[in-house]
């Protein structure tokens, strides 16, 4: 009898902490991943953080530590500082669409877009999204591409997918 009672609280327990897991924000979600440290530096910077952590939905392309380990150190701090905040606002919201799209729902886009689909950020400018290679890429608007290498980072308010580059806009 204790060892059921045993597996039953170890399985509510894990249960429990799944679900609570599952209704953090994107916020909370990249808050919780050591790989978006400086992402999260960054959104703190830009006073983002109380957005993103509204009702959303968000769909958040996501640069990861080493995203932004291609950046420049001098132009990355420079971006941290208080007086290039609508600068570093404008790069952030260029990584966030309006709406939660799941891969599936890139993947059916880009299917229906023959391999291209076009999605407005929330900063108002375009990214692409293509299937190249048989990888999904994003495109800004610069040219530049940047590899989604995981796709559904869940958040009770959207979803995240990780980037290898910081995508920039215009």
């Amino acid at each position: 009898m204790k060892k059921l009672v045993l597996i039953l609280t170890t399985f509510a327990a894990l249960t429990f902490s799944q679900n609570a897991k599952a209704q953090g924000t994107i916020v909370d979600a990249a808050v919780g991943n050591e790989n978006f440290s400086t992402l999260v530096t960054a959104l703190k910077a830009a006073d983002l953080v109380t957005a993103l952590q509204g009702d959303g939905p968000f769909t958040v392309f996501a640069p990861t530590n080493a995203a932004f380990g291609k950046i420049d150190s001098n132009t990355l701090g420079s971006l941290l500082k208080p007086e290039n905040k609508k600068a570093l606002a404008n790069i952030l919201t260029y990584h966030v669409v309006s709406g939660k799209l799941v891969a599936s729902d890139v993947v059916a886009a880009l299917k229906k877009g023959n391999g291209t689909v076009e999605l407005k950020a929330l900063n108002g400018q375009t990214l692409t999204v293509m299937q190249k290679d048989g990888k999904i890429w994003l495109k800004d608007q610069n040219g530049n591409y940047s590899e989604i290498t995981a796709t559904d980072v869940m958040g009770s308010n959207g979803v995240i997918h990780v980037i290898n580059t910081v995508v920039m806009p215009k």
